[in-house]
């Protein structure tokens, strides 16, 4: 979803009169809430069954009495198809994918094959029958807005966690749910325990989604135990972030640190220099979209044939593409980023 913020711009100023609405399912909502290219949001829930098929006729029936003259499906996905033709828009731009490619009025091919191309890009070529030109990285970033309730909110969580304006703030990003995507425990401890010994003003602070609690609480613990007494109050335990307090943490924060996740992408919408982990994808295609004046520092082992895969059976076994990076790797790239920054 953050990759499609580039384009809901270019759409605004080849279409700066239209009334441009986003739908999109509750879990990313916070994404678009404040987007100012936008007219309207609409969340479309997610329930079972019947109820759920339900529930998308009476939103298609919504859409379809907007009377819309363009739909464009970003997603490609069944439900997104669905919705999309039930706009009955005149013009439907979506992949030309398998069984359902007949929703659509006009269908872009997508290869099936793992492109070193970004996903900013390939999305953009739903954008081609509008005439709208080639991505600008510096004209056409991601964006999210920040909420106003959030940054107050993160703003007391941090006071409170006795953070204060002097302090360096360096978020840390624990993935841990998909293999493909896990760096070691070990290891994020290891990196916390150096970047904070580095510097007395740096404040660590972990976050994770909701099924990686557990393995952030775990990095935390296991970090403090390594830290001299003096030093274990510098990583912060601040309990869980919404996106929307995610994106506003982060525009306080001096560096972020993460996989290639949604929460790499967050950062991406914020000025903070970010070192990005990537294992199964490649910079190439999943770097932070942004003005190339910005920081971002890639941290990667090169050279694996097996790179970039479609992450369904790692072909060695052991996940090497992430489990041989190093957190000495990741303290490099961290304080050339930091250096970068001032």
């Amino acid at each position: 979803m953050v990759f499609t913020t580039p384009a809901v711009r270019a759409l605004r100023q080849r279409f700066p009169d239209a009334h441009i609405t986003y739908v999109v399912e509750p879990a990313a909502a916070a994404i678009v809430a404040h987007n100012p290219h936008l007219n309207e949001v609409i969340v479309a829930a997610k329930k079972r069954g019947l109820a759920q098929l339900w529930h998308d006729v009476m939103i298609g029936r919504r859409l379809r009495a907007g009377r819309y003259d363009l739909a464009i499906d970003f997603h490609g996905g069944p439900r997104s198809s669905l919705l999309t033709w039930l706009s009955r828009a005149r013009l439907r731009i979506g992949y030309d994918v398998s069984g359902r490619g007949w929703m659509y009025t006009r269908r872009i091919a997508r290869p099936r094959e793992l492109r070193a191309r970004h996903s900013v890009e390939n999305q953009w070529d739903l954008l081609a029958p509008l005439g709208i030109a080639p991505p600008d990285r510096a004209l056409f970033p991601v964006e999210m807005m920040a909420d106003a309730d959030a940054v107050s909110a993160v703003a007391h969580r941090l006071a409170r966690a006795g953070i204060g304006d002097a302090d360096r703030l360096i978020v840390v990003h624990v993935s841990a749910g998909n293999p493909f995507r896990r760096w070691p425990i070990a290891a994020f401890a290891a990196l916390i325990v150096l970047l904070v010994s580095k510097d007395p003003t740096r404040r660590v602070i972990v976050t994770s989604g909701p099924s990686e609690r557990q393995a952030a609480a775990r990095v935390i613990n296991q970090a403090r135990v390594l830290l001299h007494a003096a030093e274990r109050d510098r990583v912060v335990s601040c309990g869980d972030f919404s996106l929307g307090e995610l994106r506003a943490l982060l525009d306080r924060a001096s560096l972020y640190i993460g996989g290639d996740s949604g929460p790499l992408h967050v950062a991406a919408t914020t000025a903070v220099p970010i070192v990005g982990l990537y294992g199964p994808t490649l910079p190439a295609r999943s770097a932070p979209w942004r003005a190339p004046q910005l920081i971002a520092e890639a941290a990667e082992i090169e050279g694996l044939p097996c790179r970039p895969c479609d992450q369904r059976v790692c072909v060695p076994g052991d996940f090497r593409c992430l489990t041989w990076l190093q957190p000495d790797q990741i303290v490099q790239a961290a304080e050339r980023a930091l250096a970068r920054a001032g």
